[in-house]
């Protein structure tokens, strides 16, 4: 039987429930990402390595993840797969797991952050976004005419905003108009960390201070990523974080913050290829060795 970083079976016995959202209703290029969270469990189940060169140990075998798939919930409009996944990661939550999500476009995002303001005041996080875009826009009708949106995932980090949390956006290298007077308005006290045209790569320390909150809930959409580390994405803009400063990033935060929730999406695999969904599930798994270091 080969060994799987997916260690248990049962929710109740689990520290780490892994939620797959395979949702892209409103994802407006290129589409695949339904298959996203599929493919990081395969990834998880049987190609990433179970030792960890960090903790010389293997995570996996005294922190117990368990895999949750909440079906074909792409058939629902963006209001009812937003409950969906809103009522499953609370039920989740007031069982005392740590929820990770994966999706899907990057608007299933919403479904565990409202789940999270009915256990902390949101006030008390700051959402660490790593991604090319904004995600800032109040709805799709900019390149949508049908089905306009306000739950659409280029609005899922608007939608976050108002519900009070803080935010911290890195990577971003493209925006909508509206998105950048959003930002830059200064009684909103959103910080962007841009990436190109000119703009100097911020060191670790300078992002790790941005962040005023104790507590930190960790977004990744792909598309952060440079292209040439995370190929398979439904909107890539070339540029991006290089993968180790990406990886080192993600660790200073989980180590210096708490972390009470994240989140890897826009995961869309490309044909013969396996880059992306594998480095995804790296991600997780060293999100997860860093946030149970205690157990290790």
């Amino acid at each position: 039987m080969v060994d799987s970083i997916i260690s248990v079976k049962k929710i109740n016995e689990a520290d780490v429930v892994l939620v797959s959202a395979a949702y892209e209703e409103t994802a407006s290029s290129h589409k695949g990402t339904i298959s996203g969270p599929k493919a990081i469990i395969k990834m998880l189940n049987s190609q990433l390595e179970l030792f960890n060169r960090t903790y010389k140990t293997e995570p996996c075998k005294k922190i117990r993840i368990v895999q949750k798939d909440l079906g074909n919930i792409n058939s629902l409009s963006p209001e009812k797969a937003l409950l969906k996944i809103t009522t499953e990661c609370k039920k989740l939550l007031d069982d005392n797991k740590f929820v990770f999500l994966l999706g899907g476009e990057h608007s299933v995002s919403l479904g565990l952050l409202q789940a999270l303001s009915k256990k902390i005041n949101p006030k008390e996080v700051t959402i660490l976004q790593i991604d090319a875009h904004c995600d800032l826009r109040d709805n799709d009708s900019d390149y949508n005419d049908k089905n306009i949106s306000k739950l659409a995932h280029s609005c899922v980090m608007r939608r976050a905003h108002e519900f009070n949390f803080n935010l911290v956006q890195v990577g971003v290298r493209t925006y909508y108009k509206d998105e950048y007077k959003y930002f830059t308005n200064l009684k909103n006290k959103i910080k962007v960390f841009e990436w190109g045209n000119g703009h100097k790569v911020p060191t670790i320390n300078e992002i790790l201070k941005s962040i005023k909150t104790k507590y930190v809930y960790l977004t990744i959409d792909a598309d952060g990523f440079d292209p040439a580390y995370m190929p398979g994405t439904g909107t890539p803009v070339q540029g991006g974080l290089e993968w180790w400063y990406g990886i080192e990033l993600i660790k200073q935060i989980v180590d210096k913050k708490k972390l009470i929730g994240a989140d890897i999406t826009e995961i869309s695999p490309v044909h013969d290829s396996i880059l992306t969904e594998y480095g995804a599930a790296e991600l997780a798994y060293t999100i997860i060795a860093h946030k149970f270091q205690e157990k290790l």
